[in-house]
């Protein structure tokens, strides 16, 4: 069965850094096991961190648009076609690593049949894979728009203010309904020590459930492009036992 963990919150907050962290760990913990990172995020940062430029996506199969590395297989039906295509645009990174990006996706109230057909396929290649990290777009509603899929673990990345503690829970009251049930929770990144306490007053007062806290890394401020950080994995490390992931 796959695992799938999505990270959310607002551009900027940090939420590539993360998903590259937990790939890391992944990596270390069960590097037998195979992983896809799909991008849902419009900026395509993900991929610009193992220094890619991807230009075919999801949405280029949608559009009609997509460039295939091959001729085109004859005698496909609809779906093949798209699941064929789906393949050709899936990146490896390493000899179980993945990765795929959407960018753009349609709406649910798209009645035409491309939808459910994108759907379909992006539910059969994840299934291929034993974990799945979703790089996503503000919150789960514009990854259940791409693909209607169960997540395990959702973690909404904050940083330690107000601002960014309302937004978190707007954030959580908006993927409520598509986390089916999962786990779902806060993690605040960018934290300075003197900063704690008033950091969990502030998800008290918004009621919160917090996973976890990562501190601030200043040399992000010179790596902007890798987003890799030792820091951010070993902060992950102290509190990956209380998500709801392989242990």
């Amino acid at each position: 069965m796959t695992t799938k963990l999505a990270i959310t919150g607002k551009s900027g907050s940090g939420k590539t850094t993360i998903t590259k962290a937990f790939l890391n760990i992944m990596k270390e913990m069960f590097p037998e096991k195979t992983i896809l990172l799909l991008d849902n995020d419009l900026t395509g940062e993900l991929g610009h961190s193992f220094g890619l430029d991807i230009r075919n996506t999801i949405y280029g199969i949608r559009s009609g648009k997509h460039e295939y590395k091959t001729g085109i297989p004859e005698n496909m039906t609809k779906q093949e076609f798209i699941e064929w295509a789906m393949e050709d645009i899936v990146v490896s990174l390493d000899e179980n690593v993945d990765i795929i990006v959407s960018w753009l996706v349609g709406s649910k109230d798209c009645r035409c049949p491309i939808t459910g057909q994108i759907n379909d396929a992006v539910l059969k290649l994840i299934e291929r894979y034993d974990i799945v990290i979703f790089d996503c777009e503000f919150d789960l509603k514009y990854l259940n728009q791409l693909v209607d899929t169960d997540v395990d673990t959702t973690i909404i990345v904050a940083n330690p203010s107000e601002a960014s503690a309302h937004l978190a829970k707007r954030i959580e009251e908006f993927s409520a309904k598509y986390a089916a049930g999962g786990q779902l929770g806060v993690v605040i990144n960018k934290a300075a020590n003197d900063e704690l306490s008033n950091v969990y007053e502030l998800l008290k007062k918004y009621d919160l459930d917090v996973l976890g806290v990562i501190p601030y890394d200043k040399s992000l401020e010179q790596n902007t492009v890798k987003k890799d950080s030792k820091i951010v994995e070993d902060a992950i490390k102290q509190f990956y036992f209380r998500l709801n992931l392989p242990q």
